[in-house]
């Protein structure tokens, strides 16, 4: 038993997993400051593991809280472990207990489930088989909580509340946590699908950005306008796509760094535009491998509208930019979103389910809709001053191009445009 997705356990479910007597705990969950040795003892594990199973290991994974570097946990090391066929316990139970591991949880009806335990150290050996649901689960969360510090703090104030209270059975308190892991599994999940969301359809999406009306006669020109003169200047052009904004700057005259999530669209950008920009691949929900003050200007193109916060992203564009440097981004306008999708609130946040149509393609994605105060704020408290807003029109050559999309762009409110200026650190 461990931290699931099941519903909560009951003392009967609980005593019925358990192969004997399930130990009772009857007091608080003492919890131990992070521990660097706890990867090095997974290690240790893990070669035991593999020594006694050999060709039946399928994966191997050090999860759980130990897993995550400044998180504290129970000194427990959390191991998840895929065999074959979980139920064919002739296949790899005697081979684990002669290791040393003692098999003290049996849940053939819940995800194939086993759990040993070890003693030198103290470890919980979760065993499942291919394609059960928890795997993902795992591992989302880890990397998740490992990448994450805001994530990493919302789960270890929960994990000390709950530490303090009195339980009857350890599995109790992890039940309590499930609430707070969904969440988390949850935001992991999006960001996932944000990023594969372009990785699966990139060079439809290339091809499609490179001659749209909306991405080539509307978009980079208000976005190139708002740069205003780039001869010299560093530019970080975020969430860059397949470049073509990218190299438009720095046929300008920039030195641009394009970063984007998707490894699919960056490969495109260097293969297209690499003699013109630099290309990296870049989560811009996390922190970025660049130094303080070091660009001028940073664009963002259609891009923020893709984060639940983008507040952490631009307290990290307003770090890495020098005091008096430029932020240029578009989003979409709060007010079509609002009236497109038919919502009821204006002033709510809400990830919304949309899809493209790229010819015959048609890719599912999703972004956020906010109200357009919570855009203002997030630009005032990242340190930002908005010097232009602006609601652009297409270029005069796009009326050829595609006049049923022209009129749209003209007469609606699709995109808001927004040129802010840095504070002093």
């Amino acid at each position: 038993m461990s931290e699931t997705s099941q519903q909560p356990h009951s003392d009967e479910e609980i005593r019925d997993a358990w192969v004997d007597e399930p130990p009772r705990l009857d007091t608080t969950v003492t919890l131990a400051e992070y521990d660097s040795r706890w990867p090095v003892l997974f290690e240790h594990e893990a070669e035991r593991i593999r020594t006694a199973l050999g060709e039946r290991v399928v994966l191997l994974e050090h999860v759980g809280s130990t897993s995550v570097p400044g998180l504290a946990a129970k000194p427990i090391i959390d191991i998840l472990l895929e065999v074959p066929d979980s139920d064919d316990e002739d296949a790899y139970v005697p081979a684990l207990e002669a290791a040393g591991y003692r098999l003290v949880i049996r849940e053939p009806d819940w995800e194939k489930h086993r759990c040993f335990t070890g003693t030198d150290p103290k470890v919980n050996l979760h065993v499942h088989s291919p394609g059960n649901g928890q795997t993902e689960r795992y591992l989302l969360f880890r990397d998740r909580m490992r990448t994450h510090p805001e994530e990493l703090a919302t789960y270890l104030a929960k994990k000390r509340t709950l530490a303090a209270k009195t339980w009857t059975y350890i599995q109790h308190y992890a039940d309590a946590k499930s609430a707070v892991i969904d969440e988390i599994v949850g935001r992991a999940r999006a960001a996932r699908l944000e990023a594969a969301q372009y990785d699966e359809f990139s060079q439809a999406y290339a091809e499609h950005a490179a001659k749209s009306v909306t991405n080539a006669l509307y978009d980079r020109p208000a976005i190139v306008e708002l740069a205003g003169d780039v001869v010299g200047k560093r530019v970080l052009d975020a969430g860059c796509a397949a470049g073509h904004l990218s190299a438009l700057l720095a046929g300008r005259g920039a030195d641009v760094l394009g970063v984007d999530v998707s490894e699919g669209l960056i490969s495109l950008a260097r293969k297209e535009f690499g003699d013109l920009a630099k290309f990296e691949v870049a989560d811009i929900a996390k922190p970025l491998s660049l130094e303080d003050g070091s660009i001028d200007v940073v664009t963002a193109s259609f891009v923020l509208h893709y984060l639940e916060d983008f507040g952490p992203t631009l307290s990290e564009f307003h770090r890495v930019l020098r005091p008096g440097g430029q932020l240029v981004f578009s989003v979409h306008h709060p007010g079509e979103d609002w009236h497109w999708f038919e919502r009821e609130n204006y002033f709510e946040t809400e990830l919304l389910d949309d899809e493209f149509l790229l010819g015959s393609y048609r890719q599912a994605v999703q972004y956020y809709r906010r109200p357009l105060s919570r855009t203002f704020d997030a630009v005032r408290d990242a340190g930002f001053t908005v010097d232009r807003l602006v609601e652009p029109m297409a270029v005069a050559e796009a009326d050829e191009a595609d006049p049923r999309v022209v009129k749209g762009l003209r007469t609606k409110p699709r995109f808001l445009y927004f040129r802010c200026v840095a504070g002093k650190a």
